[in-house]
């Protein structure tokens, strides 16, 4: 009898662990956004609206400058923890407008963008 409990409760566990991992191979995280993933901000192609696949993902803190971004664009700012991000006209960072709230976007003419902040919450 303790045979038999003890090979159902081996069989059991070995088809949790299973349906577990099988389960989670293909999962997204929940917090991608219009393809924008959890802790990021995004750049979609020139006039693709609704945004659905960035051309441009950032991550790290700071400035990035941009090249070869002209006309309207969705930037996302799927950051978390009150990070920001904001559109800048001048090469590093320089000359920033308003900054775009995590969890919002803007659809912007980034022809006069030469660069994008993000900043520490």
């Amino acid at each position: 009898m303790r045979t038999m409990i003890r090979s159902a409760a081996a069989l059991v566990t070995a088809t949790a662990a299973v349906f577990a991992l099988s389960g989670t191979a293909d999962a997204q995280p929940a917090d991608v956004w219009a393809g924008c993933p959890d802790g990021a901000v995004c750049i979609y192609p020139q006039d693709q609206n609704p945004a659905v696949k960035p051309s441009n993902i950032y991550y790290s803190y700071g400035a990035h400058n941009l090249s070869n971004q002209f006309g309207r664009h969705w930037v996302l700012n799927n950051q978390y923890g009150g990070a920001t991000a904001s559109l800048c006209t001048g090469s590093g960072g320089r000359g920033c407008g308003n900054p775009i709230a995590q969890g919002t976007g803007v659809y912007a003419d980034l022809t006069p963008i030469n660069s994008i902040a993000l900043n520490r919450p």
